[in-house]
Protein backbone atom coordinates (compact mmCIF):
# COMPACT_ATOMS: atom_id res chain seq x y z
CA UNK A 1 0.00 0.00 0.00
CA UNK A 2 1.64 3.42 -0.76
CA UNK A 3 -0.92 5.63 1.51
CA UNK A 4 0.11 5.90 4.99
CA UNK A 5 -2.80 8.33 6.55
CA UNK A 6 -5.74 10.01 4.92
CA UNK A 7 -6.01 13.43 6.21
CA UNK A 8 -9.41 15.48 4.98
CA UNK A 9 -8.51 19.14 5.55
CA UNK A 10 -11.04 21.46 6.06
CA UNK A 11 -11.06 25.52 6.31
CA UNK A 12 -13.30 27.12 8.74
CA UNK A 13 -13.53 30.79 8.48
CA UNK A 14 -13.94 30.56 12.28
CA UNK A 15 -11.14 28.18 13.60
CA UNK A 16 -11.56 28.51 17.25
CA UNK A 17 -15.11 27.23 17.04
CA UNK A 18 -14.42 24.55 14.70
CA UNK A 19 -11.26 23.14 16.73
CA UNK A 20 -13.60 23.38 20.11
CA UNK A 21 -16.19 21.62 18.67
CA UNK A 22 -14.30 18.98 16.82
CA UNK A 23 -11.57 18.11 19.35
CA UNK A 24 -13.66 19.17 22.50
CA UNK A 25 -17.36 17.84 21.87
CA UNK A 26 -16.39 15.12 19.37
CA UNK A 27 -13.76 14.14 21.32
CA UNK A 28 -10.94 13.74 18.68
CA UNK A 29 -7.74 13.78 20.46
CA UNK A 30 -4.77 16.41 19.59
CA UNK A 31 -1.99 15.39 17.20
CA UNK A 32 -0.62 17.99 16.90
CA UNK A 33 -1.00 22.45 16.51
CA UNK A 34 0.98 24.35 14.79
CA UNK A 35 1.04 28.19 14.22
CA UNK A 36 2.74 31.29 12.55
CA UNK A 37 2.21 34.65 11.37
CA UNK A 38 0.22 33.42 8.20
CA UNK A 39 -2.00 31.00 9.54
CA UNK A 40 -2.87 28.00 12.02
CA UNK A 41 -3.65 24.39 11.75
CA UNK A 42 -4.67 21.81 14.48
CA UNK A 43 -4.59 18.18 13.51
CA UNK A 44 -7.08 15.98 15.14
CA UNK A 45 -6.53 11.76 15.27
CA UNK A 46 -9.95 10.32 14.13
CA UNK A 47 -9.68 6.57 14.42
CA UNK A 48 -9.07 4.64 11.63
CA UNK A 49 -9.81 6.13 8.01
CA UNK A 50 -11.73 4.45 5.05
CA UNK A 51 -12.48 7.06 1.70
CA UNK A 52 -15.74 5.96 0.92
CA UNK A 53 -16.63 6.26 -2.65
CA UNK A 54 -19.88 6.23 -3.82
CA UNK A 55 -21.72 6.90 -7.09
CA UNK A 56 -24.82 9.11 -7.09
CA UNK A 57 -27.69 6.73 -7.04
CA UNK A 58 -26.04 5.38 -3.81
CA UNK A 59 -25.43 9.10 -2.21
CA UNK A 60 -28.90 9.78 -2.91
CA UNK A 61 -29.96 6.65 -1.25
CA UNK A 62 -28.52 6.92 1.39
CA UNK A 63 -29.51 10.62 1.74
CA UNK A 64 -32.68 9.08 1.38
CA UNK A 65 -32.42 6.87 4.20
CA UNK A 66 -30.84 8.95 6.90
CA UNK A 67 -32.67 12.19 6.20
CA UNK A 68 -35.37 11.70 3.98
CA UNK A 69 -34.56 13.29 1.02
CA UNK A 70 -31.35 14.54 -0.77
CA UNK A 71 -29.58 17.01 1.61
CA UNK A 72 -25.90 16.10 1.50
CA UNK A 73 -23.14 17.68 -0.91
CA UNK A 74 -20.18 15.96 -2.77
CA UNK A 75 -18.95 15.43 0.71
CA UNK A 76 -20.08 14.41 3.82
CA UNK A 77 -17.88 13.22 7.51
CA UNK A 78 -18.73 9.72 9.05
CA UNK A 79 -18.17 9.21 12.20
CA UNK A 80 -18.59 5.99 13.86
CA UNK A 81 -19.74 6.29 17.77
CA UNK A 82 -20.68 3.95 20.65
CA UNK A 83 -23.93 5.71 21.13
CA UNK A 84 -25.12 7.44 18.17
CA UNK A 85 -28.34 9.05 20.30
CA UNK A 86 -26.10 10.36 23.02
CA UNK A 87 -23.69 11.86 20.98
CA UNK A 88 -26.24 13.46 18.65
CA UNK A 89 -27.81 15.13 21.66
CA UNK A 90 -24.05 16.13 22.99
CA UNK A 91 -23.06 17.98 19.22
CA UNK A 92 -25.97 19.58 18.99
CA UNK A 93 -25.76 21.18 22.66
CA UNK A 94 -22.21 22.09 21.70
CA UNK A 95 -23.89 23.78 18.45
CA UNK A 96 -23.85 21.52 15.77
CA UNK A 97 -27.56 21.36 13.57
CA UNK A 98 -29.70 18.72 13.22
CA UNK A 99 -30.28 17.73 10.32
CA UNK A 100 -31.95 13.71 10.95
CA UNK A 101 -32.31 12.20 13.97
CA UNK A 102 -30.93 8.84 14.70
CA UNK A 103 -32.45 6.24 12.60
CA UNK A 104 -32.46 2.77 11.61
CA UNK A 105 -30.74 1.89 8.64
CA UNK A 106 -31.25 -1.16 6.44
CA UNK A 107 -27.08 -2.22 7.12
CA UNK A 108 -28.28 -2.27 10.87
CA UNK A 109 -26.72 0.93 12.21
CA UNK A 110 -28.39 3.63 13.98
CA UNK A 111 -27.53 6.99 11.94
CA UNK A 112 -27.97 10.46 12.51
CA UNK A 113 -27.41 13.31 10.43
CA UNK A 114 -26.24 17.21 11.54
CA UNK A 115 -24.35 20.01 10.19
CA UNK A 116 -21.04 20.97 12.35
CA UNK A 117 -18.68 23.94 11.86
CA UNK A 118 -17.12 24.78 8.70
CA UNK A 119 -20.41 23.94 7.29
CA UNK A 120 -19.42 19.85 7.00
CA UNK A 121 -22.09 17.49 6.84
CA UNK A 122 -21.60 14.65 9.65
CA UNK A 123 -23.18 11.39 9.68
CA UNK A 124 -22.99 9.94 13.28
CA UNK A 125 -23.02 5.97 13.10
CA UNK A 126 -23.67 3.35 15.62
CA UNK A 127 -23.03 -0.13 14.59
CA UNK A 128 -26.10 -2.69 15.71
CA UNK A 129 -25.05 -6.33 14.78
Amino acid sequence: MKVRELRLVVTAEDYEEAVRFYRDALGLPERAAYSSPDGRVTILEAGRATLEIADPAQADFIDQVEVGKRVAGHIRVAFEVDDSTAVTRELTDAGATLIAEPTRTPWESLNSRLEGPAGLQLTLFEELS
